[in-house]
């Protein structure tokens, strides 16, 4: 899940920010997307960030079939 920050930027130097990334073909978001990425290397130590990683990448846990009290006394019947 991803979540958005706002940052407030004075009118006049958003503007040029974006003027002279446009002119390397590059976005504000994805300038800040690579920063945030720095920082978050630089700041959050290594065993925190592969936690992350594996509960990421980890599929969710399925949601186990409830079962009607009256089927659980036939199988323990059986």
């Amino acid at each position: 899940m991803k979540k958005s920050v706002t940052v407030s930027v004075n009118e006049k130097k958003l503007s040029a920010i974006e003027m002279y990334l446009e002119q390397k073909n590059t976005t504000l978001a994805a300038e800040l997307e690579k920063y945030v990425d720095q920082l978050y290397g630089k700041v959050v130590p290594q065993n925190v960030r592969d936690f992350i990683d594996m509960m990421s990448d980890r599929k969710p846990a399925r949601k186990q079939k409830i079962t009607a009290p009256a089927e659980t006394e036939k199988l323990s019947e059986q």
